[in-house]
């Protein structure tokens, strides 16, 4: 049974302003409302990324979400594609996170000072690239492009490409173990 008297107007928890005007079902002319027009939702279609991003050899990222773009603060996204065959230079992204979802090919991963690490990852699958980590993204495969959606956590596209590396012949095959997932 209600019992007014012992109701509090916004008896929940989360942190926003009960004044604002996304908190009411229809917006009332002049109450400032309308600022969500163009600073609320954004749909940026999938023909109109920006390839005006920092690039690595052997590979073609485009930006979606960034600050120039959208007013991001703290994410970056976009795509990644390689040609069938082909390699990226070695890298890493400084103090950022990094997530790749692979939505066609095949990737293989080899990471380490010497690359001395691989793992393969197909549609899909995420895979998680930890700060400072020299990488190398690799199309598996001989006649398919590698497409891949990509994360990170801040909105600067930070790629530092590296030269010096002399990698291993034979990387060493490395399973996700985790404390639910033991080794295969």
């Amino acid at each position: 049974m209600h019992d007014p008297d012992h109701e509090t107007p916004h008896d929940h928890e989360h942190p926003h302003d009960h004044e604002t005007p996304h908190e009411t079902a229809t917006p009332v002319a002049g109450d400032g409302a309308a600022r969500w027009k163009h600073d609320g939702i954004r749909v940026i279609p999938g023909d109109k990324l920006d390839a005006n991003t920092a690039q690595t050899p052997g590979m073609f990222r485009q930006a979606a979400i960034n600050h120039a773009r959208v007013g991001a603060q703290k994410i970056w996204a976009g795509t990644v594609a390689i040609e069938p065959d082909a390699k990226t230079g070695v890298h890493h992204h400084g103090a950022l996170e990094s997530v790749i979802f692979v939505l066609s090919g095949r990737a293989r991963m080899r990471w380490g000072d010497r690359l001395e690490y691989v793992a393969e990852a197909g549609p899909g699958d995420f895979i998680f690239v930890p700060p400072y980590v020299p990488h190398q993204e690799i199309n598996a495969s001989p006649d398919e492009p590698l497409q891949c959606v990509l994360v990170r956590s801040d909105n600067e596209a930070v790629v530092v490409n590296i030269t010096d590396v002399d990698p291993v012949e034979r990387p060493e095959t490395v399973h996700w173990v985790d404390p639910i997932h033991k080794h295969p």
